[in-house]
């Protein structure tokens, strides 16, 4: 780990399993999904392990030349394998603290295949962006269908009136991780460019950058 990390001008955080999964579709996504934003010039941000898509969107990233940023609790470096060749590891002490660190230094979210960890970080990102927590763009990664049920679940708050259609539209998804994220880089862009200067400086309660 490098005591002076370099800091990419854009960084997506990347949420995703500790475990490979079953399918094989989803290690190759993942593996795309870091070289991807290496060859861009971004950063990544993550949850810090070396296991699982997690440890592969990461060695990936390294490998095609970006800065990578893990966030891990102490308590998870034994159970998930810290990584230990990422550009910096931030060792923190609890769940809540990695995921208000993740999103600190993200310009954009986006969720790959995963368990009720990565449904739970994006599910509540999006909860922030609909509360003006952040002014951020996330994403849904949905590799060989792996989130068609949650996105119909999705589909069905909507029609139940739990969920209104322009919150439903915040969370941009695709079958495609390079146009994914190409689509999020633009939309982060757009945010930046409409959101006032003073609030690009402001964090609101809850800790996160609104707007950057």
């Amino acid at each position: 780990m490098s005591n002076t990390p370099s800091r990419a001008a854009f960084s997506v955080c990347v949420y995703c399993g500790s475990r490979d999964g079953l399918d094989p579709a989803h290690g190759p996504a993942a593996r795309d999904c870091g070289t991807f934003i290496g060859q861009q010039g971004w950063g990544l941000v993550y949850g810090g392990g070396s296991t699982g898509l997690m440890g592969t969107v990461a060695n990936a990233a390294l490998a095609a030349g970006a800065p990578v940023i893990g966030v891990i609790p102490e308590r998870l470096i034994q159970r998930e394998l810290g990584h230990g060749g990422v550009t910096e590891l931030q060792v923190v002490e609890s769940m809540h603290q990695r995921k208000q660190l993740m999103a600190q230094q993200s310009d954009a979210f986006v969720a790959l295949p995963g368990g009720i960890g990565t449904m739970e970080e994006i599910f509540e990102i999006w909860t922030w962006r609909q509360l003006g927590y952040h002014h951020k763009p996330l994403g849904l990664l949905n590799v060989a269908g792996y989130y068609d049920d949650l996105l119909r679940f999705i589909e069905r708050s909507r029609e139940s009136g739990f969920l209104w259609p322009d919150v439903q539209e915040l969370l941009l998804v695709d079958d495609q991780i390079d146009r994914l994220l190409q689509r999020l880089h633009d939309a982060s862009v757009a945010l930046k460019a409409q959101t006032p200067p003073e609030l690009l400086e402001t964090a609101v309660p809850g800790g996160v950058a609104r707007g950057t």
